[in-house]
Parts: C-alpha cells; sequence; structure tokens
C-alpha cells in the first residue's frame, strides 16, 4: 500500500494551444491530513483536482493516487476517493432517496449510520423523496453524503461551499472535519472563502503561474510572514530589495508593500535600521491579506 494517498511529481497540463496551466507542480499528501489548494482563479486547482480524479492525464510527469495510476485504475480509485464540486452533478430528476440506495449499491462499505446522521445533521430526511425542487445548499448537502458515507480514504472538494449561506458552509465544513477525525481521511480541498481554509487548518499550497509558490503549515505561515510597509518617498526600490527574506515587492498607492519572512515584532527593529527609517512598520497578516499580497497584481508587476 502506498504511504501517499496522492503523489503528483513534475506535473505538465494545459489546454490546446494555450500556456500550460500546471508547468511543473510536485506534492505529495499523507493520510490524515488537509491540504487546502488556493489561488486566483485560473491557477490551476480544479486542473490539479481533476489529475488526481484521473478525469484528466498529465502531459508529462506523473500522478499516483494510492500509489496507481487514477487514467488507468478508475474504478479502483473511485472506490477509495470521495469528491464534490462546486456544481452538483446529481441527474435533476432523480430523487435523493434513490441517489443514496445507488451509492449503497455501488459501494460495499457504505456506513447507513453516518448516512442517518448527517441526514439527520442536514436535515434532508423530508426533502430526500423530491426529484425537483431542492435548493443548491440541500443538493450540495445530498453530494456531500454520497461523497463520504463510503468513508474515502481521500476526500477531495473543489469550491463545494460556493453559493452556501455561513451556517450550510459550516455544517459542510463540521461534516468533513468528522469524517476526517473518524477514518482519518485526507482531505484536499479549493475555496475562495480564506475563512474556512483557516478554520479547516492544515496546509496551504499556492498555485501561481503554473507552480506551488507556497507549501507550509497554516499555522507556519502566519507566524512566519509580516508585511513591511513604508512611504515611496522615504526608500528606494533598490533599498527596499535589500530586505532580509524579501518575497515580494509592490507599489501600492504612495507605499512600499514588502513582505517578509519574519515575526513582525522581531523583524520591526531590523527593517527600520536597514532602510533607515522609523517610518517602516511591520504587521502581522490574517490569511486573507496575506494571500492578497502574494498574488495580487499582473505577472509583470509581480516579476518587477
Amino acid at each position: 500500500m502506498s504511504a501517499s494517498l496522492l503523489d503528483v511529481q513534475h506535473v505538465m497540463r494545459g489546454y490546446g494551444a494555450r500556456s500550460p496551466v500546471l508547468t511543473d507542480v510536485s506534492l505529495t499528501v499523507q493520510r490524515e491530513e488537509i491540504v487546502a489548494l488556493l489561488g486566483r482563479n485560473g491557477a490551476g486547482k480544479s486542473t490539479l483536482v481533476y489529475l488526481a480524479l484521473g478525469l484528466l492525464a498529465p502531459e508529462r510527469g506523473t500522478v499516483r493516487t494510492f500509489g496507481l495510476d487514477p487514467v488507468r485504475d478508475p474504478v479502483a480509485v473511485k472506490r477509495r476517493i470521495g469528491f464534490v464540486g462546486e456544481q452538483p452533478t446529481a441527474p435533476p430528476m432523480i430523487s435523493g432517496a434513490d441517489l443514496l440506495a445507488l451509492h449503497r449499491t455501488l459501494y460495499p462499505a457504505w456506513d447507513r449510520t453516518f448516512e442517518r446522521d448527517l441526514v439527520e445533521r442536514f436535515a434532508l430526511g423530508p426533502h430526500l423523496g423530491k426529484s425537483m425542487g431542492l435548493s443548491k445548499g440541500q443538493r450540495q448537502q445530498l453530494a456531500l453524503l454520497c461523497a463520504v458515507c463510503h468513508r474515502p480514504e481521500l476526500l477531495v472538494l473543489d469550491e463545494p461551499a460556493a453559493g452556501l449561506d455561513p451556517v450550510a458552509r459550516r455544517e459542510f465544513l463540521e461534516a468533513s472535519i468528522q469524517l476526517l477525525n473518524r477514518e482519518g481521511t485526507g482531505i484536499v480541498y479549493s475555496s475562495h472563502h480564506l475563512g474556512d481554509v483557516e478554520r479547516l487548518g492544515g496546509r496551504m499550497l499556492l498555485l501561481d503561474e503554473g507552480r506551488i509558490k507556497v507549501d507550509a503549515a497554516l499555522d507556519v505561515l502566519r507566524e512566519a510572514r509580516c508585511l513591511v510597509t513604508v512611504p515611496r518617498d522615504a526608500v528606494s526600490a533598490e533599498r527596499m530589495h535589500a530586505l532580509p527574506g524579501l518575497v515580494r515587492l509592490r507599489a501600492v498607492g504612495d507605499r512600499w508593500h514588502a513582505l517578509i519572512t519574519g515575526e513582525a515584532a522581531m523583524m520591526e527593529p531590523q527593517v527600520q535600521a536597514i532602510l533607515g527609517t522609523p517610518a517602516a512598520w511591520c504587521t502581522a497578516l490574517p490569511l486573507e491579506d496575506l494571500f492578497i499580497e502574494l498574488t495580487a497584481g499582473t505577472s509583470a508587476e509581480r516579476a518587477a
């Protein structure tokens, strides 16, 4: 049995004549690990998910899910994996009860007790006989039941809570965490709701310009980065580029924003000494602000 749930090595994948969406991506996901895929629209998050599921094949490199090639062994992989995407995939004409019955026949390890628990938690019981008229939240909750009640070893979520209200989104996440705690399931998910990312915790992978630019535990990431702000008329760009541990420098209005490694309180005296000005402040960043500092602006601006 493979030690890793997912092993991606030097993968490239594009679409037609366009530039590759993924140019050289490598990552591993272990059992009991939560991994958040972050990136701007078009960064390749869904492409990476589809590669893991075997819905796409890499143009270069290798993808192994449970040690198997998910393209060549799709049934063996899908029996051990759960997936929920942004849009419900069940045909609208089938009732929730029939959909669950179908999944019970497909998965010998289907857990009826877990199914009943989730039906009760989501208050889906009165709605399972419906074939039409379910809200998007109810359809997503039903999709989660179908994805987790066979106790998958790997749960893959691709923007699954998009469009859900905060209560439904919280319940969705709690059910996913319950599966992790019960079964040791690994979870890979993409989301633009960074509050959800912080709530789930775990490890963050930031996709940008076809590559993984950041791969770190969320707790470490928050403590290991801080933002330096300083008036642009006080310090030259050359001096800003001399800051130790510089991750990224950009101009925002009349100020420099420099993302550096290090804890804010410890770095501020050193930064002020290097820049020669007391008007340089270091601040810790919440995840959303950190994401913006890492990805905002055009490719040319980020290369400058």
